[in-house]
C-alpha cells in the first residue's frame, strides 16, 4: 500500500517544504482559534487547570500548535497541499487532536480536571476551526517556500548529478540500495 501512494504523489517531492510550511500554517491557525478560546471562556479555565496565567498559556499553546502543524503536513503528505480539500483534512485533524488532546491527555496531566459547559464547546470549536484554517492555509504558505525544480535538479541528492555518481544512494520504498562501482 505505501509503494502505491509513493508511486501516485503521496510523498511530498524534493522540492516541497512541507515541515516548515505546516509549523508556520499552524501558528497562523492559532491566532484565529485563541479568539474563539477567549470569547467562551474556555482560555480562562485552560489556564486554571494548568496553573499559568492566559499569556503564557497562549505562549506555551503556541508552539504545540505549530508542531502539530507540522506533524499534519507531514502525515498527510501532498493531500494538505490541496486547496480544494485541506481544510476537510485539517478540521479532522483538529477533531483528532481535540479527541487526544482536550479529553484524553489535559485530564491525565491535571489530576482529572477538564473543561466543563461553555469552555468544554470552546476548545473543541477552537480545534477543529484551527484545523480548517491550518488546511485552507497550508497551501498558501507552502507555494512561496517551494523550491525551484531546476534547483533541485541541479542538488547533487536528487536528479541527473544522482543519477550519474555511481556511489551515491538511492532510497526505493523502505530500503536503501548503494550503487555497485565498476
Amino acid at each position: 500500500m505505501a509503494g502505491f501512494l509513493r508511486a501516485h504523489g503521496y510523498d511530498p517531492g524534493p522540492t516541497q517544504r512541507p515541515l516548515l510550511a505546516g509549523g508556520i500554517s499552524g501558528a497562523l491557525a492559532a491566532v484565529p482559534a485563541t479568539a474563539i478560546l477567549y470569547l467562551l471562556g474556555a482560555l480562562q479555565v485552560e489556564a486554571q487547570i494548568l496553573g499559568m496565567s492566559n499569556l503564557q498559556t497562549i505562549a506555551a499553546g503556541l508552539p504545540f500548535m505549530a508542531v502539530a502543524g507540522a506533524i499534519y503536513a507531514r502525515l498527510f503528505g501532498r493531500a494538505a497541499n490541496s486547496a480544494s480539500s485541506g481544510w476537510l483534512f485539517g478540521m479532522t485533524y483538529g477533531f483528532l487532536l481535540w479527541a487526544g488532546g482536550a479529553v484524553l491527555l489535559l485530564p491525565a496531566v491535571s489530576g482529572g480536571l477538564a473543561p466543563a459547559g461553555a469552555p468544554a464547546v470552546g476548545v473543541f470549536l477552537s480545534l477543529v476551526l484551527w484545523g480548517g484554517v491550518l488546511g485552507l492555509a497550508l497551501p498558501v504558505v507552502h507555494r512561496p517556500l517551494r523550491g525551484r525544480l531546476e534547483d533541485a535538479a541541479a542538488a547533487s541528492a536528487s536528479g541527473p548529478a544522482a543519477a550519474t555518481d555511481a556511489r551515491a544512494s538511492r532510497r526505493m520504498g523502505d530500503q536503501v540500495f548503494r550503487a555497485q562501482e565498476p
